[in-house]
């Protein structure tokens, strides 16, 4: 418990200070991170190939890493120094405005906080006791209450001085107590090399800090805002601030629409390494695999069953594993900055994480290039089956289509963003038929679009939504549930938008593109029919074609339309009424249907040297007069 003589003479200018020192170690180690990845590794990886150069990028990555923990844990010490000089500026201003009132009373106030003054006969009230707080050992006991002065109004004014002294003293042992705590326990082991359990360490200490540093709730970080609210209040901060929000609240920050891209790569890259961390110190503490047969402990047959700890041992492991695959295809992104796939290819830019998360399914928003600088983005979304476990595949799609994109960019630059920012259905045949999943995920899809414009430096860049699959669905429910912020839409594969035509999608006619790559069917001469709605009195037989997803998602995602159709020869009949469903894919529905020569199945859109991905990249740097349309 501080005295009021320290806590009235403590200088807290000297923890700011401190703050700042321990502030300027935290960027300077994150810029060190930064040069380290994009220009170090990655002028490695542009201009050498061997051993020795494959050697110096794995030093490096550990560099970034030990860069990486330096940023954080530098970072706690600044914001719980930076805490305890805004808390106990507080209570030193009460007891130094109570110290003045006693001086210009002409009170005094005694060395163990009791107060003395003038009377017909000398009378000193003490320290006023408080939960917790010992009483000094005052001269004369205080017998009456507050306010009962016996005709002395000096006894009055003087026990409020001494209740106030008290105060400001126990509320500055309080706050002494918590930070020096939390700067206790921020240490770190001997050593150079930053292992797994340091990292989950400073996420222990992150939490240590955030429930002791009541200067800085996270209730000040905007929830349910719109991303120009975001921007607003992100813009209103102090740097200082913005780094403290930053420190102390990676995920929260790294999640907000309308933050800079560089703000929020940051604190996603810090979520990402404890949480990776995290999860192998899970897997090592699963120990050794346990046996996998046991005797049957109710001695019936069988004898010897299946041990249930080996079954858990496995589901366990298994599901660990998962999330560690998917999060080290999230650092190989990063660890491939720089590099070409084959000679002459244009090496990857920056990349950035803009959203990451390791529950449930998991999320991930990876971009290739700075959106906010970008003069052309595409904003692709995923589809079904899509988990962290499998997103490699999707940050690979993204790659070639900014390769693709940059080669014809005549110098502009371009962003290509993975999104996948929401719960996508896991299963093809109980999950994609459902629209729950794009329902949620229009607004969530919204928003960071939206966010994307609200923080795009200078004059805003051109931005293309990219859908594929399931993916193309949330586009379009997107555009059904508000305003859906892009230049053009390009969806692949689409069972289908929620909405019955082009023209409400949110963008100026003619930008709506569509890919099906149907150019030759599936199964050659063999049609196969498929029942239709009855109630609209006819059925449709269509052929299965190189991607069936869109005459059969059609089904459950577009409205329909009731047509005329030619039988198919292998029928008797001249024609009869069939439904439709108004996909992109179907010429009613008013898209652009774009050439898919070279691209094959329902994944093959992002296949090297495909129409589809070379159309796709002449949209997304607006090149539109150069899309080669199918009937071309």
């Amino acid at each position: 418990m501080p005295t009021w003589q320290q806590l009235r003479d403590v200088k807290l200018s000297e923890f700011s200070n401190a703050a700042d020192g321990w502030g300027k170690v935290s960027s300077r180690a994150n810029s060190a991170k930064d040069r380290v990845d994009n220009e170090m590794r990655a002028k490695i990886h542009e201009t050498q190939q061997s051993r020795t150069a494959e050697g110096a990028v794995g030093d490096l990555g550990r560099l970034s890493r030990n860069y990486q923990y330096l940023h954080t844990e530098c970072g706690l010490v600044r914001t719980a120094l930076d805490g305890l000089a805004t808390e106990l500026a507080a209570p030193q201003k009460k007891l130094k405005q109570a110290l003045e009132d006693a001086e210009n009373l002409k009170f005094t106030v005694q060395p163990d906080g009791s107060v003395k003054y003038p009377t017909t006969v000398a009378v000193t009230v003490p320290l006023a006791p408080g939960p917790g707080v010992a009483r000094p050992g005052a001269p004369v006991p205080f017998l009456a209450g507050k306010g009962e002065g016996g005709g002395d109004p000096n006894k009055a004014q003087a026990e409020d001085i001494a209740e106030r002294i008290a105060g400001a003293v126990r509320d500055a042992g309080e706050i002494d107590g918590r930070y020096a705590g939390v700067l206790r326990r921020l240490k770190s082991p001997p050593g150079i090399d930053v292992t797994d359990e340091m990292l989950v360490d400073a996420a222990a200490d992150t939490k240590d800090v955030q429930k002791n540093a009541k200067f800085l709730p996270e209730s000040g970080i905007p929830k349910g805002k719109s991303p120009a609210d975001n921007k607003k209040w992100w813009d209103g901060l102090s740097q200082e601030e913005r780094d403290e929000y930053a420190t102390l609240y990676p995920a929260a920050v790294g999640a907000l629409d309308g933050v800079p891209a560089t703000v929020r790569d940051d604190a996603n890259r810090m979520v990402l390494a404890e949480t990776r961390a995290q999860v192998a110190v899970d897997i090592k503490k699963l120990g050794p695999e346990p046996t996998q047969y046991v005797q049957n402990p109710n001695g019936e047959y069988p004898k010897v069953i299946t041990n249930p700890a080996y079954s858990q041992w496995h589901k366990d492991k298994d599901r660990l594993q998962n999330k560690l695959k998917g999060m080290d295809a999230i650092q190989s992104r990063f660890d491939r900055t720089g590099t070409a796939s084959r000679p002459g290819e244009r090496p990857l830019p920056e990349a950035f994480l803009l959203g990451f998360n390791a529950d449930g399914i998991g999320r991930a928003i990876v971009a290739n290039g700075n959106p906010d600088t970008a003069t052309h983005t595409s904003v692709y979304v995923p589809g079904t089956g899509t988990n962290l476990e499998g997103i490699n595949g999707d940050i690979g799609r993204m790659e070639k289509l900014w390769r693709t994109s940059s080669d014809i960019s005549r110098g502009a630059s371009v962003s290509t963003i993975t999104w996948f920012g929401y719960d996508a259905p896991q299963n093809i045949f109980t999950d994609a038929p459902q629209s729950g999943y794009a329902n949620e995920g229009g607004p969530i899809l919204n928003n960071f679009l939206g966010g994307l414009r609200a923080s795009h430096e200078g004059d805003p860049g051109h931005l293309t939504a990219v859908g594929h699959s399931y993916g193309s669905t949330v586009i379009g429910s997107a555009a059904r549930q508000g305003t859906l912020p892009v230049d053009d839409v390009f969806v692949a594969g689409s069972p289908g938008e929620q909405v019955g035509h082009a023209s409400e999608m949110d963008v100026p006619k003619g930008h709506v593109w569509a890919a099906n790559a149907d150019s030759e069917p599936f199964l050659k001469g063999v049609p196969i029919p498929f029942v239709g709605d009855d109630k609209y009195g006819g059925v449709n037989i269509p052929f299965i074609t190189s991607d069936p997803v869109p005459e059969i998602g059609g089904w459950g995602h577009a409205p329909k339309k009731l047509d005329i159709d030619i039988l198919p020869s292998w029928l008797d009949g001249d024609g009869m009424s069939v439904v439709k469903p108004l996909t992109p894919s179907n010429p009613d529905f008013g898209a652009n249907i774009v050439a898919t020569d070279g691209s094959r199945g329902h994944s093959g859109y992002w296949d090297e040297g495909s129409q589809s991905l070379l159309n796709q990249a002449r949209v997304t740097v607006g090149q539109y007069d150069r899309v080669k349309l199918l009937d071309q």
